[in-house]
């Protein structure tokens, strides 16, 4: 048996068991109610998709691209984060295509870790944020997220508990999974931290446009001196409708938008050329699909919690976000988020993820994913008041 040493430092993959067993209910002709993975249903706007077949029809965008992007993609970036959050961006040396954010996120931690770096990752999180720096040989601390502590005396806590001092702190408001939001000054608290303790700060802005209620997300580099000390990733997959097409992209401090680049031009030509000029077409447009998009969110949002709170599962309707974190009823917390979430998957045919898939701290939570239609989201009520 051969011995592959990243594969081993990597846990089992505990949303995959939820995974596998939704796969063999429906092979066995059951209808499951899909709540598990955040994978956008709807389509992407027509103009983008337009845009796509007709740059597909030309043969000279059929060649190898750029891996760090076209410059009038990373135009049309800079020019996005100028309109929407005041911030000012330099295409050539502030900001980068990627593959999708996630693959952004890997391709960072292999340029910025060295064997034995520490990174400060909260818990629970989505699971790239703690595997990119795992497959880079590097180590990570956990710092608790939503649990009633402070999160700024957690995080000092954390950085003291490492010799050598941490490298990097990894973050990600609005939040995936526990969709907690945060206020301009909670990121002016994190670069003063930051600059205090020499740390890179690695913001992931995935949910930033998908807000409800009169709330408005801001951005990470908005606040003076964020430039300084970090970059903020992006991504067209949830704003846009556009998870298959795998765009994404990062912006801010210019030495640490160079590592990247640096290790992706090793790494990859980049994008498909149609689908980056689709994505500047996408970006420089009008912003009404992406209000139309979280409109969707929020009615299914509201449907769901709703339904959950009239029988008498409580769980907050979320600020932001594609997802509803919910506690699991007290009276079957003990049975963990995996086996509760086995439970709804055999006896209500509604599939959700597990907390525990996310980090320790999400064991008393499942993830519901808004990508079925109202119909279905009330459907998977009735069936979940059955259980109950």
């Amino acid at each position: 048996m051969r011995d592959f040493s990243r594969i081993k430092r990597l846990p089992p993959y505990v949303l995959g068991i939820v995974n596998d067993l939704k796969y063999e209910a429906r092979k066995r002709g059951e209808d499951i109610i899909d709540f598990g993975l955040g994978n956008p249903d709807m389509a992407t706007p027509n103009h983008i998709v337009d845009k796509l077949i007709e740059s597909a029809q030309k043969e000279a965008n059929h060649r190898y691209s750029l891996s760090k992007g076209i410059y009038k993609l990373r135009l049309a970036i800079c020019n996005w984060y100028k309109r929407n959050y005041d911030v000012h961006l330099d295409p050539n040396s502030e900001a980068i295509a990627t593959i999708g954010s996630k693959e952004g996120i890997a391709h960072l931690a292999l340029a910025i870790t060295t064997p034995g770096d520490s990174v400060l990752v909260p818990t629970p999180t989505y699971p790239i944020h703690t595997y990119a720096f795992i497959l880079a040989n590097g180590d990570v601390t956990n710092v608790p997220l939503g649990d009633g502590s402070d999160f700024f005396e957690s995080l000092l806590e954390a950085y003291k508990l490492n010799w050598p001092r941490p490298k990097a702190m990894v973050i990600n408001f609005p939040h995936n999974p526990t969709t907690q939001v945060v206020d301009i000054e909670f990121f002016e608290k994190v670069v003063e931290f930051a600059k205090e303790h020499d740390l890179i700060v690695i913001h992931d802005f995935a949910y930033g446009d998908i807000v409800f209620d009169g709330y408005k997300a801001p951005s990470f580099l908005q606040v003076k001196g964020a430039k300084e000390v970090g970059i903020e990733f992006f991504t067209l997959s949830k704003s846009y409708n556009m998870p298959g097409w795998r765009v994404g992209f990062a912006v801010g401090n210019s030495e640490i938008i160079n590592a990247l680049a640096r290790i992706k031009s090793y790494q990859d030509y980049g994008m498909f050329q149609p689908i980056q000029i689709a994505a500047t077409v996408a970006l420089n447009g009008p912003r009404d699909c992406v209000e139309a998009i979280t409109e969707t969110y929020r009615c299914r949002r509201n449907a769901l919690c709703d339904g959950l709170n009239r029988m008498g599962w409580k769980v907050e309707p979320p600020k932001a976000t594609m997802m509803v974190w919910a506690e699991i009823p007290e009276s079957l917390k003990k049975m963990g988020s995996l086996e509760f979430s086995k439970m709804l998957l055999e006896k209500a045919r509604v599939a959700v993820a597990p907390g525990i898939g996310f980090g320790e701290g999400g064991d008393h939570f499942v993830r519901f994913s808004l990508v079925e239609n109202e119909h279905r989201i009330r459907q998977a009520v009735r069936g979940i008041r059955e259980v109950f």
